[in-house]
């Protein structure tokens, strides 16, 4: 079978563009667009944005997002971002909505429709139910004369901007412009409603970002598997500790079962000598260790452990010792 033949003739030689100018044009355009947003923000769109914001909050059931070609795409990603942040969300497909989807649409939702230019005709249907049922919708379009902004509750009006295609034709400003007024949206409601990254752990339990919201407790060694010796233990005792244990460091405790301090190969390397062995923990012991809580996240253990410069932290819980954690740890994890 025949190869199919390309629609364009490749370019070669010469009169080739330069593919890094090429692509800083587009970065520079794309850039500009953003720019514009920011521009419209602090003035225009202020109060839409707000009341946008404020009808998605209050909304008694999900956001549904909208749109078609690559506004739809958009939308898709949109969608998830905000499910992903704590707002309830999905995505209908503007032509699918009239052949049953409309279905999924309640009225406790809002409905957000995604269209730069506002004409799109397979909006019409949604728009005329959301309308029989009284559902808001807030409309992301360019152009605030178009059918889709006139029949919205809110408007989000888009600056002009051109496409970085050098026929101002293919959505490419448009689109990164949609994209990131939805993140705004979205990130405004995740730090208006409080989503704190405990909240995040729960809707992101797979992948990094699942490894990295662990908790230590769900990552420590406990028991007796930990390393620890009191106060007063001879160096030769606590080196069987730290070898038998395998994290190259001991833990030191008070009377009161108190951390006290850590015995580890680094403090070993320094206090290198032929008494070493006969020396008490107390005179080689590093005082006030670094330590972490159980109940904080494994990503919080992975910052210590690479600012500090060292690859263990005692887990303590009333500043007793309940556990430890290695790097080695949070590398299976998938953590580091």
């Amino acid at each position: 079978m025949a190869n199919p033949k390309p629609l364009m003739a490749k370019s070669s030689g010469t009169d080739a563009p330069d593919a890094v100018q090429s692509a800083l044009r587009t970065l520079d355009a794309e850039g500009g667009g953003i720019a514009a947003i920011t521009a419209a923000l602090q003035s225009d769109l202020r109060a839409p944005f707000v009341a946008a914001a404020d009808r998605i909050q209050n909304a008694k059931g999900r956001l549904i997002v909208t749109g078609l070609g690559k506004s739809g795409h958009i939308g898709r990603k949109i969608a998830a971002t905000f499910a992903s942040t704590g707002t309830p969300a999905f995505f209908v497909h503007a032509a699918e909505a009239s052949h049953g989807d409309l279905g999924m649409i309640t009225p406790d939702d809002v409905i957000l429709a995604l269209s730069w230019s506002g004409e799109q005709p397979e909006m019409k249907n949604l728009i005329t139910y959301a309308k029989r049922f009284r559902i808001p919708v807030i409309a992301m379009t360019a152009d605030r004369e178009s059918s889709l902004a006139k029949a919205a509750d809110v408007a989000l009006t888009l600056p002009k901007a051109r496409e970085a295609c050098p026929h101002n034709l293919a959505p490419t400003t448009s689109s990164l412009m949609m994209l990131a007024l939805g993140d705004a949206l979205a990130i405004a409601l995740l730090e208006g409603r409080g989503f704190t990254s405990v909240d995040f752990s729960v809707l992101h339990p797979g992948g990094k970002l699942g490894a990295m919201l662990k908790y230590t407790r769900d990552l420590m060694h406990s028991g007796d598997a930990v390393p620890l010796k009191p106060l007063g233990t001879r160096m030769s005792d606590a080196l069987v500790e730290m070898t038998s244990k395998g994290f190259g460091c001991v833990g030191i405790v008070d009377a009161a079962g108190q951390i006290a301090g850590i015995v580890t190969d680094g403090d070993l390397r320094r206090h290198m000598g032929p008494d070493l062995m006969s020396a008490v923990v107390d005179e080689i012991m590093t005082r006030s260790p670094k330590t972490i809580s159980r109940d904080l996240l494994a990503s919080e253990a992975l910052e210590i452990l690479n600012s500090s410069k060292i690859t263990a932290l005692i887990v303590t819980d009333a500043n007793k010792p309940v556990g430890i954690v290695h790097l080695h740890d949070l590398l299976r994890a998938g953590v580091a």
